[in-house]
């Protein structure tokens, strides 16, 4: 734990970012910079909550002037052990884990008030007492028996501790925050989520969370989806009971502590009606539960329409990382379908490749196996009002979203999209925030995920029929400059700030 800012105190705002602002470009990140430029009244903290230094290349955003607090933390950077004195263990203490485990096991009902608790795990069941005492040993070696005594105990046993390690490093953040904030702010539930209830509970504050994706959902397809359990030479198309078990113990987690963010919270914010449904399913409370979309800089944007020239570019860019869940891989396989239709069809990829190293490697490789090195181009980080300009068609491939603002931000530019059926894109693209919106008609198309056949139609389609594109760039236009400026989100969020500060006019 680290502080890099401070000044000003106490903090109006504390925003938690959990692998986010400031280490990490666009999406997120660039929505907390937005929040805080454009509402210059509030003094804002950022408590930033990531996985490992190593994972992160330094700071990537100037600081607003308004911005006085940061902190940084990373949950699985444990560095050297204490010594581990023996210990026998409170008996009591042990007795309020198991019930903590029953209730992530069955989360029914009200969850117990420990878990909220700073003190609980700093005092009552501190990290010793979990990772070094008697007591808590003989407690994982009987669930392991119980549940998946035929796999290798070391994976159990690190998999128990890599799940409970950072509760403690959160505990302590929240213990040092103390004081120093009027209201809480999370753009997830997740880790986020979990120090934001903390702080909230403690120190008696609001929270308000906002969710842009559905945390707990895409955890689920991380996990069942990743390798991460390769490390037995288990087959995941052969996966056994106990390999599943181990997985479901990372899934019931962070479904515990998104119940827990759920029940704090107030409002619990989402981007479109699809995450709020979701979010009721996951057990959020119905009344507390609002919408207020994204919004962008139209004016700003309006300069990239305006350097557009008249001809329609055969250029389609992806803008996102070159990670798995955004699927890069499908989106080349398209580029491959399309360009026997239009010979001079370019795929350009315009976002980081150093957060899964092993990922973009495979994507380039996909690149030179299917010799579309004239046609896929991998251009990193880049300003997006100098790239929309010169591209035909905005395209969005992932396998799970919340709200894009990037496609919000191509329509500014005059971009129609292409997108998978994820998140709110049918939303956008196609309207349906009431009749006003779905009447101005689609502003692109929306495909099924992982359909490289699909993807690569709707671009010929649209690059193909000038008649029919420039009628989506139009639908696109008006639809942003209607629904998604800038302005309304800033001013919703300015309503929802002063509200739980009990700020007057």
């Amino acid at each position: 734990m680290k502080i890099l800012l401070d000044k000003k105190l106490p903090v109006d705002i504390m925003i938690v970012s959990e692998g986010t602002y400031p280490y990490v470009r666009g999406g997120v990140s660039s929505w907390i910079d937005q929040l805080m430029r454009g509402l210059p009244h509030y003094r804002f903290g950022i408590i930033f909550i990531g996985s490992r230094p190593e994972d992160y290349e330094g700071i990537k955003y100037q600081f607003p002037n308004n911005l006085v607090y940061l902190l940084e933390s990373y949950m699985f950077d444990f560095g050297p052990r204490e010594h581990a004195a023996p210990r026998r263990g409170d008996p009591d203490a042990l007795g309020k884990v198991e019930k903590i485990h029953s209730w992530f096991r069955h989360p029914e009902g009200r969850f117990p008030d420990a878990l909220t608790s700073v003190d609980f795990f700093l005092e009552e069941v501190d990290e010793s007492f979990f990772l070094y005492s008697e007591r808590a040993w003989d407690f994982i070696t009987t669930v392991y028996e119980e549940k998946c005594a035929s796999m290798p105990f070391i994976e159990y046993f690190w998999t128990v501790r890599s799940i409970h390690a950072p509760i403690w490093k959160i505990a302590k953040i929240a213990d040092a925050i103390a004081g120093k904030a009027r209201l809480i702010h999370t753009p997830s539930t997740g880790y986020a989520g979990f120090l934001g209830t903390l702080i909230s509970q403690n120190d008696q504050l609001p929270l308000i969370l906002t969710e842009h994706g559905i945390y707990t959902k895409e955890r689920r397809i991380d996990l069942l989806s990743s390798t991460l359990f390769q490390n037995s030479k288990v087959d995941l198309l052969k996966q056994s009971d106990e390999d599943d078990y181990i997985k479901q113990m990372w899934i019931r987690f962070f479904e515990g502590i998104g119940r827990m963010c759920y029940h704090r919270a107030d409002p619990i914010l989402s981007l479109f009606n699809g995450a709020k449904r979701a979010q009721i399913a996951y057990g959020a409370p119905e009344e507390r539960c609002r919408v207020i979309p994204n919004g962008v800089d139209t004016g700003r944007l309006g300069k990239a329409y305006a350097a557009r020239s008249e001809a329609i570019p055969h250029v389609v860019t992806l803008i996102g990382r070159v990670v798995a869940i955004k699927d890069i891989k499908t989106f080349i396989r398209a580029i491959r379908i399309a360009a026997y239709e239009i010979p001079d069809i370019e795929g350009w990829i315009v976002g980081p490749m150093d957060e899964d190293p092993d990922y973009a490697m495979e994507c380039m490789q996909i690149v030179q196996n299917l010799d579309l090195e004239k046609h896929v181009k991998f251009l990193g980080f880049q300003n997006i009002t100098d790239i929309l300009p010169k591209s035909g068609l905005l395209t969005l491939t992932s396998i799970s979203e919340g709200m894009p603002l990037v496609i919000l931000e191509g329509f500014a530019a005059g971009l129609p999209c292409v997108a998978t059926d994820v998140g709110s894109c049918r939303e956008l693209i196609e309207g349906a925030l009431n009749e006003e919106d779905i009447a101005i008609g689609k502003a692109g198309e929306v495909v099924p995920i992982a359909d490289s056949s699909a993807l690569a139609a709707a671009y010929t389609a649209l690059l193909g029929d000038g008649e029919r594109w420039r009628a989506a760039q139009k639908h696109a236009l008006a639809r942003v400059n209607r629904f998604y400026r800038q302005e309304q989100f800033l001013q919703s969020y300015d309503t929802i700030y002063r509200e739980a500060l009990g700020w007057q006019g």
